[in-house]
C-alpha cells in the first residue's frame, strides 16, 4: 500500500467522529420528536451513523496498531484530539434547526460516500459502499424535510429559512481540503471535488422548497479539522464519556 497506515487511520478518525457525534446528537431526539414516526425515523438515521462511526474506529485502531480499540477511540480522547467537522457538533435547536444541519451533512455525505466506494483501499470502499445505501435514505428523508417545512406554512417557512441561514457558515469546512486529504489523494476523494454537486442539490431543493440559497461565497467557520472546536463538543463528550472513564473494566 503506498498510503501510510498512519495517515488512513488519521482519516478513518475524521469520518468516525464526524458520525459519531452527529449520532449522538440525533439520540438526543429520541423520545422528543414531534410524532411517533418522524421520532423513530431519527432514531434510526442515529443508530446509522453510529454504526458507521464504529466501523471507522474499528479501521482506525487496527491501523494505528498501537493496541487501542474502537472503545478507547470514541470514549477515551480529550476535544482537541476530535477531527469532526464544527457543523455535526451544534446543539439540536428545534426540529427545524436539526434538519437544517442533518441536510447540510446528509448531502455532504451523500457525494463523499459515492466517491470514497471506489477508493483502492478495500476497507474503505467496502464502508463506503454498504454506508451509502443507508446515506441515500437520509439525504432524502432530510430533503423532503426541508421541502416540507419550506413550502408549508408561513411561520414553517420562515424557521426554516432562519435555520438554513443560521447554520450556513459552518458548511463551507465540510470542502475544505486539507494536508491529510492531500497525502491521501487517490485513496480518498479531496472534498473541493463534490462541492459542485453539492451546491447543486442546495439549490435544486431551496427551489422546491421556495427558500433563498444563501451567499456560497460567505465568511466560513473553520477549526474542527485541526482539533478547535466550540464549546459544545465539551458537554457532548462529558456525557458520552462519562461511563466508559468512571468503569474503564466494563464489559458492553
Amino acid at each position: 500500500m503506498k498510503w501510510a497506515t498512519c495517515d488512513l487511520a488519521d482519516y478513518a478518525l475524521r469520518k468516525a467522529d464526524d458520525t459519531l457525534v452527529l449520532g449522538q446528537r440525533l439520540s438526543e431526539w429520541c423520545g422528543h420528536g414531534p410524532v411517533l414516526e418522524q421520532d423513530i425515523a431519527l432514531t434510526n438515521v442515529a443508530l446509522d451513523l453510529i454504526g458507521q462511526a464504529r466501523g471507522y474506529y474499528q479501521m482506525a485502531a487496527a491501523w494505528r496498531a498501537d493496541g487501542s480499540t474502537e472503545d478507547d477511540l470514541a470514549y477515551r480522547r480529550d476535544a482537541h484530539l476530535y477531527g469532526n467537522h464544527l457543523l455535526v457538533e451544534l446543539p439540536n435547536g428545534h426540529w427545524g434547526d436539526t434538519l437544517a444541519r442533518q441536510f447540510f451533512f446528509d448531502a455532504y455525505n451523500f457525494f463523499l460516500l459515492e466517491q470514497l466506494s471506489k477508493s483502492p483501499v478495500p476497507e474503505l470502499s467496502a464502508l463506503a459502499q454498504k454506508a451509502y445505501k443507508e446515506v441515500s435514505y437520509h439525504a432524502q428523508f432530510s430533503a423532503e424535510w426541508i421541502i416540507r417545512l419550506g413550502d408549508g406554512t408561513d411561520e414553517s417557512h420562515t424557521k426554516i429559512q432562519q435555520s438554513v441561514n443560521r447554520l450556513w457558515a459552518y458548511t463551507g469546512e465540510l470542502f475544505e481540503d486539507t494536508d491529510l486529504d492531500r497525502k491521501l489523494d487517490g485513496a480518498v476523494p479531496l472534498p473541493s471535488t463534490f462541492r459542485a454537486d453539492w451546491l447543486q442539490k442546495m439549490r435544486e431543493v431551496f427551489a422546491l422548497a421556495t427558500l433563498e440559497l444563501p451567499d456560497p461565497n460567505a465568511y466560513m467557520q473553520k477549526g474542527g479539522l485541526h482539533g478547535r472546536h466550540t464549546e459544545h463538543l465539551g458537554y457532548i463528550l462529558a456525557e458520552m464519556q462519562y461511563l466508559p472513564r468512571a468503569y474503564p473494566d466494563a464489559k458492553w
